[in-house]
């Protein structure tokens, strides 16, 4: 049903640039990609926005890397693994425990200023760390950091050309190779970029829920163009809820970072009753998805739309210090982090899985890369560690580089005609942003927090009612941004009415304990092949 092109081209029609690297993003994965592929290579960088927004610029808590000699490789390996909920790949972990803290070194090399505690790196601790190894800047706005640093180094860049406000449509291929990408300028005009090599680092799919902490360009449109191409996806049915984020009437759904936990934080019921150590050891540090259906559980038993979280124990001097835009954002509002108990409750937060990749992040489309949120590597299995995912973008966008740099030659553009629908004449009968609401709710609804089989069958026909977006003659960039997250959301869907267990992100009311015989698995889409389920080897 969801089909390879989403527009008709004539590709001998439309305007051919050519560059060797295609970067398709521009959050951190992407930014440092960039540049590491610019030492050597002409790269091309497409935002669909602007080069300084993405999902890494609302980062708060920062990037986890073993800096001080109290840590130890083993003891993040550790506390990843046991996070991942038993579908974490070993080796990928290594990979990122053991090259994290060069990526961080390569960071403040291209100019991050990460903040100093008697002229030493300052460390902070989240949940599910057992030892403290967060790096951050500027208190609470890390991403923002890297992001300023490194759009900073690419814009100078002699070897870096930024098409800011350009949507990449599809993915072009040739004989099963990626050569590159069709592309929708600002005023509507397409054209065609041809490259040797493209890297995928275009962030999440928050928007695909009604409440999330992600910007608005988080449409999981990678996902759905690397579907199309013929990439494999999996993993999709993880989604992580962030436990805490702002719920005040007329506010965003602000993230109150992980990291307020982490400097003593407690959560309370609409009663002001501490709840946590009814839900897990680890208290307001157990792991996102435990907390974050903790708190799903107190609203349900209080009957409340919030709990609170609590740092006015701490002092006012400290909290606004450690803490600058938290603390501006919540006074924006009426509300003092320092005195008051700020309310809160969990939003869509990150996906887990995504486009396939190997160790130096290839997908299994040759010339094809992922990076970032929109892969799935391995590292981060049915529920992310706190703060692994920045570093996971300059770990594995340093091993694609190294890939990339290898390839030599260029795949030929085929002579051919995008299109695989006979007609595309359909009419889009429903404004956009009724259409994006609507999914909006639904995904909510039945895949959300908890699930249910039934819950997941009904939304997955309530979706497919809207398929007939992919027979229409699509011009503007909000239709096929909806046809993208129509395409991840029904994988999702699909995905989550397969997995008869609970594990990390995925909680199902009707199984609801892990199933290690069964489920140790990863469950993946192909658009050729099918659904194709890889069972995990026993370590």
């Amino acid at each position: 049903m969801i089909p390879r092109y989403l527009v008709d081209e004539n590709l001998r029609e439309l305007p051919v640039v050519e560059t060797d690297v295609i970067v398709i993003g521009a959050g951190i994965a992407g930014l440092f990609a960039a540049i590491k592929a610019a030492e050597e290579r002409k790269v091309l960088m497409i935002t669909k926005k602007a080069l300084t927004e993405s999902n890494t610029r609302y980062a708060q808590g920062g990037i986890a890397a073993v800096i001080s000699d109290e840590d130890s490789f083993e003891f993040h390996r550790q506390d990843t693994l046991i996070a991942g909920a038993g579908l974490c790949d070993h080796e990928a972990v290594d990979v990122l425990v053991h090259e994290g803290p060069d990526g961080v070194h390569d960071l403040i090399r291209y100019g991050t200023q990460f903040d100093l505690e008697n002229g030493e790196l300052a460390l902070t601790k989240e949940g599910a760390h057992s030892m403290r190894r967060i790096l951050h800047a500027h208190g609470d706005a890390t991403g923002a950091e890297i992001v300023r640093a490194l759009s900073e180094k690419a814009l100078q860049h002699p070897n870096i050309e930024v098409w800011d406000d350009h949507f990449v449509i599809d993915l072009i291929t040739n004989s099963n190779e990626c050569c590159g990408a069709l592309l929708q300028k600002p005023g509507g005009q397409r054209l065609v970029v041809h490259a040797s090599a493209t890297i995928l680092c275009s962030g999440g799919a928050g928007q695909l829920y009604r409440y999330t902490t992600n910007p608005e360009i988080a449409t999981g449109d990678g996902i759905a163009i690397a579907y199309r191409a013929g990439a494999s996806v999996r993993d999709v049915e993880f989604i992580q809820f962030h436990p805490t984020a702002l719920c005040y009437p007329g506010a965003p759904r602000f993230l109150i970072s992980e990291a307020v936990r982490g400097e003593g934080a407690v959560l309370r019921n609409i009663k002001g009753e501490r709840f946590m150590e009814q839900y897990h050891p680890l208290l307001e540090l157990a792991p996102r998805d435990v907390v974050a259906r903790a708190i799903v559980s107190e609203m349900e038993k209080t009957k409340s739309t919030f709990v609170y979280i609590d740092i006015t124990h701490e002092s006012s001097e400290k909290v606004k210090s450690r803490f600058p835009t938290i603390y501006e954002t919540c006074l924006q509002f009426g509300l003092d982090l320092s005195s008051d108990w700020i309310p809160v409750a969990p939003a869509a937060h990150y996906m887990m899985g995504g486009v396939e990749t190997d160790l130096f992040g290839e997908t299994t489309l040759k010339r094809l890369f992922a990076c970032g949120e929109v892969s799935s590597t391995g590292v981060h299995g049915a529920n992310r560690l706190a703060s692994n995912s920045l570093s996971e973008a300059i770990v594995f966008g340093r091993r694609i580089v190294d890939r990339v740099l290898k390839l030599k030659d260029r795949v030929e553009l085929p002579e051919t005609t995008l299109t695989d629908r006979d007609v595309r004449t359909e009419p889009i009968q429903q404004a956009i942003v009724e259409k994006r609401l609507k999914l909006q709710k639904i995904m909510l609804r039945y895949a959300g927090l908890k699930r249910s089989g039934s819950g997941i069958e009904k939304g997955y026909e309530e979706l497919k009612r809207q398929n007939h977006i992919f027979d229409a003659c699509l011009t503007k960039r909000e239709e096929m941004e909806f046809a993208n997250m129509l395409t991840c959301c029904l994988l999702i869907l699909r995905a989550a009415g397969i997995r008869e267990e609970s594990r990390g992100g995925h909680y199902r009311d009707d199984f609801p304990e892990r199933d290690d015989l069964l489920w140790r698995k990863h469950i993946a889409f192909n658009r050729e092949k099918g659904v194709l389920e890889e069972r995990m080897s026993d370590v």
